[in-house]
């Protein structure tokens, strides 16, 4: 162990003790919550086990096995009662962190000592506890994606019938309105709500199974009931929580288990990432910002500029989720028969970083869509630069049904598109297209239509009421099935 304080090469004091000397999670100091921290903290994790050495008792009790309720009330006496030292020190002796923790609540409970972890491996408490956070976390996370669905709900149906120039490859395309185009974002989210739920439903106990995932041992101590060690397995997953065990595991259950639910993760980053990288878009065309501070600074040099930092930041965590899905995959591939310890210090950092980075995003993701800002000036400067192009074929209509010969105008309609881009692009002018037709005496039976030949509301199809139906019929159902009055509170970024 170094010492607290110890002179650098360079003649530097360094007090190694201090929090700031040691590397702390960006995770946990700026971005993800303290309820999703706790969730994988060493107090829940190690409490947790504590629970489970309680649960099997109680299950063996039950069974027959000669356990007292002394025994199991003082365990419970000393759930929380942690003394982490102690169990470092032990686990420095053993080199076993479950023995460790063995040893020293076995100090704590003398009376409970000779039956705490009776007939289990390591895996009875590591990975059970590692099923029962990944299953809290899953309901942490679809809690929190709820209220961005709702925020982002309020906001479609907002702006469902404002009309907004539509892009494909990225290139001007026909109107859609502001709020359809949420729906967009907002049916990905949907798909990542409905992956959460599932996988949270999903999700079976460890239960009972043994070394090596025969339950040999548990037979054992029930001299060679099979129901008893069935009921055994059925009781302790109950108990914790769950209706059901996965009917067999190695020594661990399947690490395809870890590689479906950081799936779910990976494919929520997607979501975030895709409508993000939108918003940072349309931030640029100002025709749509996130939330700004009045005391923000966008630049330490550019004081004019309002970054769109926390749709940044939610690109930047997104693609670290993305990114953990190929650790879950190559865990899972490379274990070997009934399991092998290499996926040990691999999941410690690929299932938390998983939890925190995608509660980190929603948080962040809460704050912007509670607050988005929404320019219609500047959406209708740009849709009246667009417009007059795309107006073309009902102009043509228009002379059509007035007696005119659709080719020649098709003709004339093209020559004027072609001088009025050429304004465009070589001159740097604005879209003159109108006045070129209004000036053309060829177009003076329609003159006086033009104004609603060009009105964008007439171009925007359905939108308006595929927001409607759309939040009506897929939204609120899926927010329904969360207490949004309970979830649902102002979120407001630490940093």
């Amino acid at each position: 162990m170094c010492n607290s304080v110890k002179m650098a090469s360079e003649g530097e004091t360094i007090d190694y003790n201090s929090p700031y000397a040691n590397y702390r999670s960006p995770l946990s100091t700026r971005y993800a919550s303290k309820e999703m921290q706790y969730n994988f903290s060493d107090q829940k994790k190690f409490s947790t086990w504590r629970k489970l050495w309680i649960v099997l008792a109680k299950a063996q009790k039950e069974l027959g096995l000669e356990i007292t309720q002394a025994q199991i009330q003082q365990m419970e006496a000393h759930v929380h009662d942690i003394d982490f030292v102690a169990a470092a020190d032990e686990e420095k002796l053993t080199r076993h962190d479950v023995m460790a923790h063995v040893h020293v609540f076995a100090k704590l409970c003398p009376l409970a000592a000779p039956i705490i972890h009776l007939g289990a491996t390591s895996c009875f408490v590591g990975d059970n506890t590692d099923l029962i956070l990944l299953k809290d976390g899953l309901e942490m996370l679809g809690n929190r994606l709820a209220v961005v669905v709702q925020n982002l709900a309020e906001f479609c149906n907002q702006y469902k019938s404002l009309p907004a120039l539509g892009f494909t490859h990225l290139q001007p395309a026909q109107l859609t309105t502001v709020g359809k185009r949420g729906t967009l974002w907002l049916f990905d989210l949907l798909l990542d709500e409905r992956a959460l739920r599932r996988a949270k439903e999903d999700l079976r106990f460890r239960g009972a199974k043994g070394t090596t995932g025969t339950q040999a041992s548990f037979l054992q101590l029930f001299n060679g009931d099979n129901e008893k060690v069935k009921a055994l397995d059925k009781r302790v997953s109950e108990l914790s929580g769950f209706q059901k065990s996965y009917p067999v595991t190695g020594q661990t259950y399947t690490r395809k288990v870890d590689l479906e639910v950081v799936s779910v993760l990976s494919s929520l980053g997607s979501t975030i990432h895709k409508m993000c990288s939108d918003l940072r878009l349309l931030a640029n065309m100002k025709e749509i910002e996130e939330p700004f501070e009045k005391s923000q600074i966008g630049s330490s040099a550019m004081p004019y500029k309002r970054n769109p930092m926390r749709s940044e930041r939610c690109c930047a965590l997104a693609r670290h989720l993305i990114a953990l899905f190929s650790n879950a995959a190559n865990t899972h591939s490379v274990q070997w028969l009934e399991r092998t310890l290499d996926d040990s210090a691999n999941r410690r950092l690929t299932l938390a970083e998983g939890f925190l980075s995608a509660d980190a995003a929603l948080i962040t993701l809460a704050n912007i869509t509670q607050g988005l800002v929404v320019y219609p000036k500047v959406i209708e400067r740009r849709i009246n630069q667009e417009l007059p192009f795309m107006s073309a074929e009902n102009i043509i209509m228009a002379m059509v049904k007035k007696g005119g010969d659709r080719q020649v105008c098709h003709e004339k309609i093209r020559v004027l598109s072609q001088e009025a881009g050429n304004q465009v692009k070589i001159h740097g002018k604005e879209n003159d297209l109108l006045d070129r037709v209004r000036a053309d005496p060829y177009f003076k039976p329609i003159v006086n239509e033009l104004n609603s030949i060009l009105d964008p509301s007439t171009y925007i199809g359905r939108a308006s009421e595929q927001v409607t139906e759309f939040l009506e019929t897929e939204v609120k159902p899926v927010l329904a099935l969360y207490d949004l009055e309970q979830i649902n509170q102002p979120v407001k970024l630490s940093i």
